[in-house]
């Protein structure tokens, strides 16, 4: 049984089961073009089995090169932005013990996880590479073109600093390059330098490559099993591949009904979560589905909160702004650790009328008491129940998430495989940094902004 579910009990007041239904025959067509390759975008759809066909010797070596790297280092960058990096991020996070590093007890643990080439904070990347100085560290380098600013300049930077602490010899083997297979400037200078690859696939885009080995070797190398998050997407593509009944399709489910909600005048979509480990998932998502749908002047927002936290925050607008929103919530039905509340005989705080109760119970009271509310407050409330935070179930809801996205963006009516907009800051940013060939776009700006 496929251990993954969406609950649509908080929907009922803004959406009838007739309204869900009226999608089937839409739903069933949108089912075809993601699956036969016919709709747009479709050369961008290597992902949707992958999880089925991955080589096993690209997880192997994956898993031999960490081995082999991971008795050296104590510090593993990954350098890359966007998909390149949030997939892998995502999972990492959600999975690490935050507070590991600081445990002194462990004689050996996986390297430490730290990113660049995400930001161009010069601050950021000197505080970095001053924590290189003191650590043994090695990289990977991940970008199909090689030529994308905010990674290009940690790249430079970082090789640098390795040529000159290791010299270029073994510098060269503390460099790992995913790239493109055959073209592009990264893949030229690796093989011209002789460093290590692994290849993005062509018909692969970067928010949905956290399966390939973009994310799966930041992933091992943070010491957590590729095979099973592999294992759980695998499980997630073939229930829903086989499966183009809305209401036993949780990913057609949920396309419906944010799409339901979007042409009911819900334009913002916030996904929710009660475990501080999934901000970065969250952000992950918002990236997934902001360049998917955001475009054609169409698209949900999509936004992120953490509660309880968020709560005495954003609580505030949640419960009373704007009904322009609604809220997807993941919920996690069984913690990792087990923590109960003691009895204070002063009962200062007043607390001991749960004295005794374990803190996810109270969590899970918190979640219900804030579900309700919103929904009373106007704040329709989609909830993705997984069993549990391990490799698996991330893989289950990766998935799940990634194949919605296909179908949803379908029933929108865009490309939910490309991202044009993106390079409109570009031009701007290479125009007023005087590159080459972008001279026309240089006097644009001073005549407009002058």
């Amino acid at each position: 049984m496929n251990p993954l579910k969406i609950d649509t009990t908080y929907i009922k007041n803004f959406i009838s089961q007739s309204e869900i239904k009226a999608y089937s025959g839409k739903f069933k067509s949108v089912h075809t073009m993601v699956y036969n390759k016919t709709g747009v975008g479709s050369n961008f759809l290597g992902w949707v089995s992958l999880p089925q066909v991955f080589d096993k010797k690209i997880i192997k070596r994956i898993n031999d090169d960490v081995k082999t790297l991971s008795r050296e280092i104590e510090v593993f960058v990954v350098i890359g932005i966007g998909g390149s990096y949030l997939g892998a991020r995502a999972v990492i996070d959600a999975l690490n013990n935050p507070f590991i590093h600081y445990n002194t007890t462990i004689k050996k643990q996986p390297p430490l996880i730290i990113y660049a080439g995400h930001n161009l904070s010069q601050d950021y990347l000197t505080n970095l590479l001053a924590l290189l100085d003191k650590k043994e560290y090695a990289l990977a380098v991940i970008s199909k073109s090689g030529t994308t600013t905010e990674p290009a300049v940690a790249f430079r930077l970082l090789k640098a600093h390795l040529i000159n602490k290791y010299g270029i010899a073994k510098a060269k083997e503390r460099i790992i390059a995913i790239t493109d297979k055959d073209k592009g400037a990264l893949k030229n200078f690796a093989d011209k330098e002789g460093y290590k690859t692994y290849i993005i696939p062509d018909d692969i885009g970067g928010r949905y490559s956290v399966l390939t080995p973009v994310g799966l070797l930041p992933i091992a190398m943070a010491g957590f099993d590729i095979n099973l998050l592999l294992k759980g997407a695998q499980e997630m593509a073939e229930y829903i591949a086989s499966n183009n009944n809305i209401h036993q399709n949780p990913a057609a489910l949920y396309a419906i009904v944010r799409n339901i909600l979007f042409k009911k005048g819900k334009t913002i979509e916030i996904l929710a979560a009660y475990n501080p480990s999934m901000s970065y998932f969250i952000e992950w998502w918002k990236q997934l589905y902001g360049e998917s749908e955001g475009k054609d002047n169409k698209g949900i927002f999509p936004a992120g909160v953490n509660y309880t936290s968020d709560l005495h925050s954003m609580g505030q607008y949640i419960q009373e702004g704007s009904r322009h929103i609604f809220e997807t919530t993941i919920d996690i039905e069984k913690p990792n650790q087990t923590l109960t509340l003691p009895y204070d005989i002063e009962d200062n705080d007043g607390l001991n009328y749960i004295a005794g109760k374990n803190i996810e119970h109270i969590n899970k009271m918190a979640a219900l008491g804030t579900k309700l509310a919103h929904v009373e407050g106007g704040v329709p409330n989609i909830s993705i129940s997984i069993e549990k935070l391990d490799e698996f179930c991330l893989g289950q809801l990766i998935y799940f998430f990634e194949i919605a996205c296909a179908f949803s963006g379908y029933l929108l009516g865009v490309n939910p495989f490309d991202q044009p907009g993106v390079e409109a800051y570009k031009k701007n940013m290479f125009a007023l940094l005087g590159k080459p060939g972008f001279e026309k776009e240089t006097e644009r700006l001073r005549k407009q902004y002058n």
